[in-house]
């Protein structure tokens, strides 16, 4: 299968359980492998991941669940329960971290481009997620990236022992995947793309 039919297969899977069958092994080598592989500016790999399996994954997402409790108001807050139950109804987790130390030693070396680092930082990060999650679609693997930083990033650090310098950025949530997502629709070419000569 070519890369671009990959990424046209790679999608948002709401519907996840933990019928797994690839080895939680293999499935640590294939995030490992997609984050390392991803370019990062001045090759600073600087994309850093925390893999949760098990009770650790579900123990994340029963932090969001609790967080949420807290703030979310008590009308709307059965959708939202729901929503991320069916998160821990899942096989695992990455927690996609930018390490800030990384990024702060670029901008000391380079000043030129200080101002440029945080943000080549979040082209960095983007790239190891979208890596990742085709490279799980591909094995097979459903998921869906979510966005509960920061209101989790302290407890989430105390917890699983994340280096202070390491900021979330964003969690893919992954298992097999129990129903297909819906259609995906675009927009016309015509307003999103210019071609010139």
């Amino acid at each position: 299968m070519s890369f671009l039919d990959q990424i046209k297969q790679r999608r948002s899977i709401y519907a996840i359980g933990k019928n797994v069958t690839l080895e939680q092994a293999k499935i640590e080598d294939i995030i490992k492998e997609a984050v390392k592989q991803s370019p990062s500016s001045f090759n600073s790999q600087s994309s850093r991941a925390v893999i949760l399996f098990g009770d650790s994954h579900v123990q994340f997402w029963t932090i969001v669940l609790e967080t949420l409790r807290k703030i979310v108001p008590v009308e709307v807050f059965e959708g939202t329960s729901a929503k991320l139950n069916s998160f821990i109804a899942g096989a695992g987790t990455v927690l996609f971290y930018e390490d800030m130390d990384v990024i702060t030693d670029l901008q000391e070396k380079f000043a030129l481009y200080a101002d440029n680092f945080p943000v080549w930082a979040e082209h960095s990060t983007a790239i190891a997620q979208f890596a990742t999650w085709t490279a799980l679609h591909e094995a097979g693997i459903g998921a869906s990236l979510q966005h509960y930083n920061p209101i989790v990033d302290t407890e989430v650090a105390e917890i699983f022992d994340v280096p202070a310098s390491w900021k979330l950025r964003a969690q893919l949530v992954f298992g097999s995947i129990e129903a297909p997502a819906a259609e995906k629709t675009f927009m016309d070419d015509a307003v999103r793309f210019k071609t010139f000569n």
